[in-house]
């Protein structure tokens, strides 16, 4: 899901205020092999037939549910997910569909967010059915199915939408609405003749009805998760390509397609550079983005299989006003979708202390595809104001590791935030540059192969990323950076010049802009020493203290590439001799550098006149 966030290459994030929440998240231990539920355990859903009628004059929808589902061990109950839902009937039936016994009771349980389907007799273990009438709400907030009013060129206009994640899929369908409760879907929509209706595969069927009305039937969809349906109604138009033998589509309202071109072409391009950087082709027979009015303050995008839902204003380029800025957002934006479609949808995180799986790695992808598609952009240079973003959150008290234990369905909403998807991108593009770019791809292409359909933790990614990094121990620094909160700082403690050869002795500490006295935490922090207009030295301080030589006598940068997560501190005579090169200096390592010496000014660990010093001498037009 992308967040309505705009990422600015600027200082400002550097010391921008963050409103800190009342409590402090404590580190977690490394994730139990268990997976974390709400529901009781033992029964399983594998398929969900669905039948939906919107009724938009009454703003509720009628539904028919039929989900097979298997019981582990016996039980005279069946819970699952509900939310505003009212049941008319439930009715368990067998594997082959055979009603066994007679209609039972159903009870909802509103702030449980459940309802139970109740026994007369305790069930055996085994397959069956369980089919139930039930009825939902349209709401006017992008939660469940929700309606979207506007005027178009053809009148005022109402299209309906769903959107599921983190937990409302509940509100749509009676489901096991948990991430890790992965089944196939078929859906079924009965809706007014003459408008499209939209899901995550295509069209299978469609009839008319009497009353205007049409029965749509949709493809059964791969193994997923519930809060990636989909389903869209309305008065729309849709454009498509082709790329790699998919079907790509952009489904706007009325008189908006010819808005969608660079869109189209982008997806195109995106997903054969994934399908290659990936190494397994694109699933699905179809991917849609599906363009809706309106906005929400909450997110922008959201990567349902096959049907990325997407506010316009991040999809649609009117060539009246557009700006450069808005094609690269709407690029980006795809790109942070369409990432999902493998790490995400095709492999999903076993459940919400995971979120980062999800969303760091489609930041950094779509930061990492806009670099390889459009180099003429210079959209490299972005990673400093996200590193500085994501820092500016991570410095203060009230931060919370990556990694976090997630209880509820609303502590799970709010793990949407700058860690997750800022600290989590900045975090695997040190870890891409840590075992390297070939290694790295080749482990993400195991992890995905291993669990493909399935489920997963961070670990699992860490282990597959191991076996293809030449023994360097990704697991260890990744759980350093994952697992506890906060800020790691690399300090030059001396640089010293003998006989041609520089050697600096390194000291890891901690960076914090509101706690001086705070006890440095440990991480084992990869490190990249260069000497301007020289070679890259790579190590790792594990130890808390290191030493490295360098060739020369020259100036030094200690984050060359501003790939690592940690803020740089160098002696005064080594900022001194960066200073005085600073026009030879990167652009990215310039911003990355000004980023430090401002944070470093504001927290009291160096004067700020180091950054004006800096800041004057910036080469003119840099």
């Amino acid at each position: 899901m992308r967040l309505k966030l705009v990422t600015a290459i600027t200082l400002a994030l550097a010391c921008t205020p963050f409103v800190a929440s009342a409590q402090t998240v404590p580190a977690v231990a490394a994730p139990a092999a268990q997976v974390t539920t709400q529901l009781p355990r033992g029964v399983t859903p594998s398929h969900y037939v669905l039948s939906v009628t919107p009724h938009l004059e009454k703003m509720s929808f009628d539904g028919r549910a039929v989900i097979s589902i298997e019981v582990s061990h016996a039980t005279d109950r069946i819970t699952f997910n509900a939310m505003d839902l009212s049941f008319a009937k439930a009715q368990l039936q067998d594997a082959s569909g055979k009603a066994i016994g007679a209609p039972a009771d159903v009870v909802v349980d509103a702030q449980a967010q459940t309802a139970t389907v109740q026994f007369k007799q305790a069930l055996a273990a085994g397959h069956y059915r369980l089919a139930l009438d039930y009825s939902g709400k349209i709401n006017t907030q992008p939660n469940g199915l929700f309606v979207i009013n506007y005027v178009s060129t053809h009148g005022k206009r109402q299209a309906l939408y769903t959107q599921f994640e983190n937990s409302d899929a509940r509100r749509f369908m009676p489901s096991w609405d948990e991430p890790a409760y992965k089944a196939t879907f078929d859906l079924t929509a009965i809706v007014p003749q003459g408008e499209m209706a939209v899901s995550n595969m295509p069209v299978a069927s469609s009839r008319k009805l009497d009353g205007h009305l049409a029965s749509v039937h949709f493809g059964t969809t791969p193994k997923m998760s519930s809060y990636l349906l989909f389903f869209g109604l309305g008065d729309f138009q849709r454009a498509t390509t082709q790329s790699d033998g998919t079907e790509i589509g952009v489904i706007t309202q009325q008189g908006k397609v010819d808005q969608a071109g660079f869109a189209l072409q982008s997806a195109k391009s995106i997903l054969h550079e994934y399908n290659q950087y990936f190494g397994i082709k694109y699933p699905l027979p179809k991917l849609d983005n599906i363009a809706s009015p309106g906005s929400s303050q909450f997110f922008g995008a959201m990567e349902n299989w096959g049907a990325i839902f997407t506010f316009e204003y991040f999809l649609l380029l009117d060539p009246s006003f557009s700006t450069q800025g808005d094609k690269e957002a709407v690029f980006s934006t795809a790109a942070h979708e369409m990432a999902h479609q493998w790490f995400g949808d095709l492999v999903t995180m076993r459940w919400w202390d995971d979120l980062w799986l999800n969303e760091g790695f489609a930041s950094w992808m779509e930061n990492r595809t806009m670099a390889q598609l459009h180099p003429e952009w210079h959209t490299n240079l972005q990673a400093v104001g996200v590193r500085e973003g994501a820092m500016s959150r991570d410095a203060i008290a009230s931060t919370h590791p990556i990694i976090q234990h997630i209880a509820t369905v609303e502590q799970a909403g709010e793990a949407f935030d700058t860690i997750t998807y800022s600290k989590g991108e900045a975090v695997i593009r040190m870890l891409e540059n840590y075992v390297g770019p070939q290694a790295w791809r080749q482990g993400v292409h195991r992890y995905l192969l291993a669990h493909e359909h399935g489920n997963a933790v961070s670990d699992d990614l860490w282990k597959a990323v191991e076996s293809t990094a030449g023994g360097k121990p990704v697991t260890a620094v990744a759980h350093g950076f994952t697992l506890q909160p906060g800020i790691p700082m690399i300090e030059v403690t001396s640089q010293e010049c003998l006989n041609g050869v520089t050697t600096l002795q390194l000291k890891q500490g901690e960076f914090t802009r509101d706690r001086p006295d705070k006890k440095p935490l440990h991480w084992d922090v990869p490190v990249t020493v260069q000497p301007l207009g020289g070679k890259a030295q790579h190590l790792l301080v594990d130890r808390g203290e290191a030493s490295v030589r360098v060739p020369g006598c020259g100036a030094i940068l200690i984050n060359a590439g501003e790939a690592g997560y940690y803020r740089s501190l160098y002696t005064p005579a080594g900022l001194a001799a960066i200073r005085q090169h600073f026009a030879d200096v990167a652009p990215i390592d310039q911003l990355g550098l000004m980023g430090d010496t401002w944070a470093l000014g504001m927290a009291g660990r160096a004067p700020v006149s180091e950054y004006l010093d800096l800041v004057d001498a910036t080469p003119a037009g840099a």
